[in-house]
Order: structure tokens, then sequence, then C-alpha cells
């Protein structure tokens, strides 16, 4: 029996952007803070092409095995990794001897309505 956990699914209709868009209030501080800590991880080149194809990988998630060839060593690949998670843009799982990554569900929402200057 496995003692892997599902990660939960939210609808789309059930994420909710952390951050008012730049042009519609001042950002706080603790949203400030949230959202440079996304912005300073997706800064490295390596980092933006992986949460790239977590992102865009068929069915929202991706096992590391299918994502690491991104120009460097697999242990770079995992620390890349470890800093997306820990900015708050992936969430992984085990599955035997692979993890899998997905984009945390308000991460998009939260990145594009931050930016978003229709509004």
């Amino acid at each position: 029996m496995s003692n892997a956990k599902l990660l939960p699914v939210l609808e789309p209709d059930t994420v909710v952007p952390c951050c008012p868009p730049l042009t519609s209030a001042e950002l706080s501080e603790t949203d400030a803070v949230k959202m440079a800590a996304m912005f300073k991880a997706l800064g490295d080149p390596v980092r933006l092409r992986l949460f790239s194809k977590v992102a865009s990988h068929p069915g929202g998630e991706a096992c590391v095995c299918d994502i690491q060839d991104v120009g460097v060593s697999q242990p770079t690949v995992s620390h890349h990794l470890k800093k997306l998670r820990e900015a708050g843009l992936l969430a992984s799982e085990r599955r035997g001897t692979w993890v899998y990554y997905r984009v945390e569900p308000s991460v998009l929402a939260g990145m594009a309505s931050l930016l978003d200057l229709d509004r």
C-alpha cells in the first residue's frame, strides 16, 4: 500500500488571487513580501523554465523525470525545484521513487491579477 497523499485539486472558481492589482491599490507589506519571494524564485532562467514545464505539462502535473532536461545536473534541478516549492510556487508529491510537481492553484491567478493593468 502506498503512503502517497493525493494533492487537492481546486476548481478555477475557488482560486482566489492573493493580492489586488498594482494599479488598483498599494500593496500591503505582507503582500509585497509574498509576491517578491515568488518573483525572486522565478528570476532565475532555470527555475523559470522548470516552472513553465510544470505549468504547461498535460494534466497539470509533471514527474521530475519528465522535466529535468533543462541543461543542468540533476542535483541542480532538485535545488531549483526546492526553491520553487519554498516560494510557494509548486507543490510536490512523492510516488515511489519519483516526485511529481504541480503549480499551486492560486499562484498563476495571483500573479496575473497583480499584473492586470486593465482594472
